[in-house]
């Protein structure tokens, strides 16, 4: 598997990185893990507008899902070529919906489900092209989901937005990558069920026996070097910082 990082801040962009967006591709497939803001233009950069395969939507904030709107316009209205059959979008109940509203003035109610063919995500195991899956909830105020991705004997954890869970801890057991959302900072945020300080993502990488450990969705008020040594002083792996751009195979 190859990952790239699209764009990794949190809540929303920074002057260096759109919100939350990873490709993930293998044997020629290419599945993205969420659209937030700024993530449709950054995505160009990697792959081309219509050379993804499918979509999946950790949760509904906008910093996740937003440039979603966007891609629905790329896709519906397409000039050369017509309109682009639909395409795979796995993401929480009422994810259409959340999208046609966002959107605000599509042509028709079922307009968005012309160019995306809806999944809702549920905790279990499925296949997404090439890839074996695993989802379950994780702790976030808004139903969201972590996943970990399969293939070829590896696997990848992407935790969405969560705080600390048992869900997390199982879908990154023994990963070869963990990216882990790190936005609070450790003795200063402290809110149960939402988010991830450094050091918690840290020991979640240490309990679950990770390989590599990857920091994401840190806010640009957010000093991620910090989070980053919080995470070191607990967990004894492999550990960084996720920047646009960057490009791991797994």
């Amino acid at each position: 598997m190859k990952l790239t990082v699209v764009g990794c801040s949190g809540s929303f962009p920074s002057a260096d990185s759109a919100c939350s967006s990873y490709l993930v591709e293998a044997d020629g497939f290419r599945l993205l893990l969420d659209m937030g803001n700024g993530a449709l233009g950054e995505l160009q950069r990697h792959c081309g507008l219509y050379d993804l395969d499918a979509i999946f939507l950790s949760h509904l904030h906008a910093d996740h899902c937003i440039d979603m709107c966007g891609y629905f316009v790329a896709r519906y209205y397409r000039h050369d070529g017509g309109r682009c059959a639909p395409m795979p979008v796995f993401g929480p109940e009422g994810t259409e919906q959340r999208l046609t509203t966002a959107y605000a003035d599509t042509p028709s109610a079922s307009s968005m489900s012309e160019v995306f063919d809806f999944h809702t995500l549920k905790s279990g195991t499925f296949e997404i092209g090439p890839f074996s899956v695993r989802t379950e909830r994780v702790a976030h105020p808004v139903e969201t989901y972590g996943i970990r991705v399969e293939h070829g004997g590896k696997a990848l954890t992407y935790s969405g937005d969560t705080g600390v869970c048992d869900a997390l801890d199982g879908l990154a057991a023994g990963a070869d990558l963990f990216l882990c959302e790190a936005s609070f900072v450790h003795g200063k945020e402290d809110i149960p069920d939402l988010h991830l300080n450094g050091r918690e993502a840290g020991a979640c990488a240490q309990r679950a026996n990770v390989r590599r450990l990857v920091l994401t969705h840190i806010p640009p008020w957010t000093d991620g070097e910090r989070n980053l040594s919080d995470a070191r002083a607990v967990y004894d792996g492999p550990s960084e910082i996720a920047a646009p751009g960057a490009v791991y195979e797994i």
